[in-house]
């Protein structure tokens, strides 16, 4: 598994999320409870909250689908945050890490590692002996 360093763009992305996180917070509801901002290959950002409820979709589905919505397809780096976690930063579930998978195996997901400390993977190593797409013959 290849880590890469946190820099000022990384960390701009985690003041993102926190932002559309806190206009968007419901305390006590929990609809929006998670806030993402995903960075764009070409420099375009785009930020976005979960919608919880019975079929509750991720802060992460969301962005990412408002990427796509605008037509974007190559993608740099992605983050989840919660402004009570480490450092601010929520590792993907497990339906996150599939969907970044199948739609971008090589994106980078700022997560925690297991001393608390900022980093980058690639979607691809949060998810091995995931489920892929084969055609049997």
């Amino acid at each position: 598994m290849e880590i890469f360093n946190i820099n000022e763009i990384d960390n701009k992305l985690i003041e993102i999320g926190l932002g559309v996180l806190e206009k968007n917070f419901d305390d006590g509801i929990y609809n929006h409870t998670v806030g993402c901002a995903l960075l764009c290959k070409n420099g375009n950002i785009y930020k976005g909250v979960n919608c919880d409820g019975i079929h509750g979709s991720c802060a992460e589905y969301i962005t990412m689908g408002m990427a796509v919505s605008a037509g974007e397809r190559e993608f740099d780096t992605i983050v989840a945050v919660h402004d009570k976690h480490i450092n601010s930063v929520i590792s993907p579930c497990g339906n996150c890490r599939q969907m970044l998978l199948e739609y971008c195996p090589d994106i980078k997901v700022i997560v925690n590692d297991q001393n608390g400390q900022l980093i980058k993977v690639q979607a691809r190593d949060l998810l091995p002996f995931a489920w892929e797409s084969v055609v049997c013959e």
